[in-house]
């Protein structure tokens, strides 16, 4: 598949599950959050969560189904950085109330003033990190 189209796909995709959780529940699809809620109490909003976390998980899986072929990815760390990287950003989606699905794809769409700071330190951040990584690399 093209991977213009797959990205559009892709991007829709993601922009009509937000869009819906939030018409028909009224609960913003913030990542971090929707897996936060999978520790707590087992009520209707435990079920939402789950369905929406497995169906982030049944993605790759449905792609390679609807394509004949996984997703390719490359990943060149090791796996102690794997789990330091991970801890890192679990820490800074509780730091900034929420992760770049929160703040970037919800946040923005409802024109959160906070959203759109927690954007720009994600992306200030990112930005930063490439270019120490190339200086130091």
């Amino acid at each position: 598949m093209n991977t213009s189209v797959s990205g559009l796909a892709g991007g829709a995709l993601i922009g009509l599950s937000v869009a819906l959780l939030m018409l028909l529940n009224g609960r913003i699809a913030g990542i971090s959050g929707l897996v936060a809620g999978l520790g707590r109490s087992r009520g209707t909003r435990w079920l939402v969560d789950l369905a929406f976390v497995a169906g982030l998980i049944a993605g790759p899986p449905l792609f390679a189904y609807a394509t004949g072929a996984w997703p390719e990815m490359h990943i060149i760390a090791s796996l102690p950085v794997l789990a330091l990287a991970g801890l890192l950003v679990g820490f800074g989606t509780r730091l900034g109330s929420g992760c770049t699905s929160g703040h970037g794809v919800a946040g923005l769409a409802r024109l959160s003033t906070r959203s759109l700071a927690a954007v720009l330190v994600f992306l200030a951040s990112g930005m930063l990190t490439v270019a120490l990584l190339r200086v130091l690399a």
